[in-house]
């Protein structure tokens, strides 16, 4: 599979008349300055990963929505200190890792394979602390970006429930869960804009709107970036299916 491919003019005339009747006094010459309005605090931003460690962090799909980053780390391997935004990652593997902070504080972070984590933007500096290999698919989510889709449809974790679950959502993105068993299928249904992580081989059949089809294999690890419509699938494997769907708002 390619790897390819979330913001008064009814009071005019009464100010006018108060400061026509009201008007402050000049202050004199030597009257100290107003103080400044404080200034708003600037976003944080910081190096970008890809950038300052490649040897971690690799971009594999881009448009102006999100970013996937695949995350490889051996045993003992750790970053330089590093920038994203907000994300959404799903752990390939089991991972330990010690996370260190800007402010020098610490965290140890365990996830098992399958897991997924929402976080807010900001720095770290992540270090494989663990016996083994990690790797982990990070969507970064843009701010800006907007959907082409203008179709909608029924949503599948209501109209399918069996097979899609929402495990984790914000203003920014939804998070389900989908699994199949062998031979099942769907009812036809809509996403928005999405990046798909496969947890497991599949073999599915994509049945369209128009009535159209199309067979699409992926393997465990790969990951999709589709536009928002409709389509109802089939699990034509004979292995059960799941993957991590992350629906951008």
């Amino acid at each position: 599979m390619n790897r390819t491919w979330i913001p008064m003019v009814a009071i005019t005339f009464a100010v006018v008349a108060l400061i026509t009747c009201a008007r402050p006094e000049s202050p004199p010459a030597d009257a100290a300055p107003a103080p400044a309005e404080p200034a708003a605090p600037a976003a944080e931003t910081g190096p970008d990963p890809t950038v300052v460690d490649a040897n971690h962090y690799t971009v594999e799909a881009e448009n102006d929505r999100a970013r996937v980053v695949r995350i490889r780390y051996g045993p003992g391997e750790e970053s330089t200190m590093h920038y994203h935004p907000d994300v959404v990652g799903v752990f390939l593997t089991d991972q330990h890792v010690l996370m260190t902070m800007p402010d020098g504080s610490t965290e140890e972070v365990h996830a098992k394979a399958g897991d997924h984590i929402s976080l807010p933007g900001g720095q770290h500096l992540p270090k494989n602390i663990g016996d083994a290999p990690f790797e982990v698919v990070l969507v970064e989510l843009k701010s800006g970006g907007e959907s082409a889709a203008v179709e909608t449809g029924p949503d599948p974790t209501v109209v399918d429930a069996d097979h899609y679950t929402v495990e984790a959502e914000n203003d920014r993105a939804r998070v389900v869960r989908i699994r199949y068993g062998p031979g099942e299928e769907s009812t036809m249904h809509y996403h928005p804009d999405v990046v798909g992580v496969f947890l497991t081989d599949q073999h599915t059949l994509m049945t369209m709107p128009d009535g159209s089809t199309e067979e699409v294999h992926t393997k465990a690890g790969d990951h999709i970036s589709l536009p928002g419509g409709q389509h109802l699938p089939k699990n034509i494997g004979d292995a059960p299916s799941e993957l991590v769907l992350v629906e951008l708002k």
